[in-house]
């Protein structure tokens, strides 16, 4: 969190600290006081000025694009096209489709965050300290297992982690911020294991199935990706762990007729049948709001 100083919360906000120091006394400005001083997180003065903002008669905030950006996964991929719902895809990983979703660039983001404290649920703890996300929603799609994706038998028998260190093989990873390479950095971490001792293989792969495709074509031995993924490409599969892939969207987004047709087709018996045909897949709580601010 970045904290201003008076001098430079006025400077930030082109007003006279006279004027701010007005403000403070009127308490109609975030704040916080610590060892005397008046300071000034900067996330909250954008909150603040963002919600102070007086629109013309007739102008309406600008409409995000009809797009679910994060992180890939081939069972939202299915659904948003079989809901026909109307919303494309955007799959750049799950910290890169957040900013998006921040910036009003989607509709919705889809996550599956980790955090050293594999204790905690990484993606409402996100929820819960990001200022820009307070109108926003946490909507559960799944459950997933996510493991290590290798050559069918196993050739190398690796069965965690510290194995795909020890015996060299050649590992398939993705682009920093995807929720893949979170639980990656949080199992090294967990583990003590020196990431530079991994032998990874570039460039990254944008989504799962390309990890599964630099396995195939042998480009690699293992990747971190969903058993779905292992299952539809024929690959082999060792579990690590079970983690909430979920949507983010904003509330006025949410009660609208598109999201509502997904939401409604995410509890169909098709869509359980096909969650089960693919595997590794728990969709009980789908549409479930599991946070709101």
């Amino acid at each position: 969190m970045r904290l201003f100083t008076t001098s430079e919360a006025a400077e930030y906000l082109r007003i006279k600290e006279r004027k701010l120091y007005e403000l403070v006394s009127e308490n109609a400005i975030p704040c916080t006081k610590a060892t005397g001083k008046w300071l000034f997180p900067k996330d909250e003065l954008d909150r603040w000025l963002s919600t102070s903002l007086i629109m013309p008669n007739g102008m309406k905030p600008a409409e995000p694009m009809p797009i679910v950006g994060g992180s890939h996964d081939p069972l939202l991929e299915w659904a948003l096209r079989e809901s026909r719902c109307g919303f494309a895809t955007l799959p750049e990983g799950s910290g890169a489709g957040l900013q998006r979703f921040m910036a009003g660039k989607l509709v919705a983001a889809a996550i599956h965050l980790h955090a050293f404290d594999d204790s905690s649920d990484a993606n409402i703890e996100a929820m819960k300290s990001e200022p820009n996300l307070h109108q926003a929603v946490l909507v559960a799609f799944a459950k997933r297992e996510q493991g290590i994706v290798i050559n069918q038998g196993n050739p190398l028998e690796i069965s965690r982690i510290r194995d795909i260190a020890n015996k060299n093989a050649r590992l398939a990873v993705r682009p920093p911020g995807a929720g893949a390479q979170l639980l990656l950095g949080a199992i090294l971490y967990r583990d003590k294991i020196d990431a530079s001792k991994l032998n990874v293989v570039s460039p990254p792969c944008p989504t799962g199935l390309d990890i599964a495709q630099a396995i195939r074509t042998g480009h690699a031995d293992c990747g971190i990706a969903t058993r779905s993924v292992a299952n539809a490409t024929g690959l082999d599969f060792v579990p690590l762990v079970w983690e909430h892939f979920d949507i983010v969207v904003n509330q006025r987004d949410y009660f609208r007729p598109p999201l509502q047709t997904f939401l409604s087709f995410v509890k169909t018996a098709v869509m359980m049948q096909r969650a089960k045909d693919s595997g590794g897949y728990d969709i009980s709580m789908a549409g479930q709001i599991r946070y709101a601010p």
